[in-house]
């Protein structure tokens, strides 16, 4: 896997993927950016969430769950002086379905944290990582 990153000015970069996408990284205004796109640690944040939910979603369709939707809401805490990294992570499944068993839900968090999920699994080796999940009914 390739990507690309270019630095556009003061502290914006262009990141490319070797899929062909790229993304806008930005600093804050008091860093000397624009606010112009997500910091490059909200990127490594987003990234492990989306490979998550990738996961726990395919492993519900695989089971033939009538999942309709699902929405992670990420927590973390970073360390308060340089190097700023995260020192606790926690997502919050919210998942909704017809008649959704959370046991099945359950197994399929569980799956992706330990075993298919390789962003969490790596980050999970230097920063806690927990998990916990809601079922809603769809309407």
């Amino acid at each position: 896997m390739k990507v690309r990153v270019k630095w556009v000015e003061d502290v914006s970069f262009l990141a490319q993927s070797e899929s062909g996408h790229a993304v806008l990284m930005d600093g804050p205004p008091e860093g000397g950016g624009r606010n112009l796109g997500p910091r490059p640690m909200e990127m490594l944040l987003m990234g492990m969430t989306g490979c998550s939910t990738y996961d726990v979603i395919h492993i519900l369709k695989k089971g033939r769950a009538d999942v309709r939707d699902c929405v992670v809401e990420v927590d973390a805490e970073r360390a308060p002086t340089d190097p700023k990294v995260f020192t606790k992570i926690h997502l919050h499944f919210i998942v909704t379905g017809k008649a959704l068993k959370p046991e099945a839900v359950e197994r399929a968090i569980k799956l992706s944290a330990e075993k298919y999920c390789s962003a969490s699994i790596m980050l999970g080796q230097v920063v806690p990582i927990t998990h916990d999940f809601e079922v809603r009914e769809a309407d």
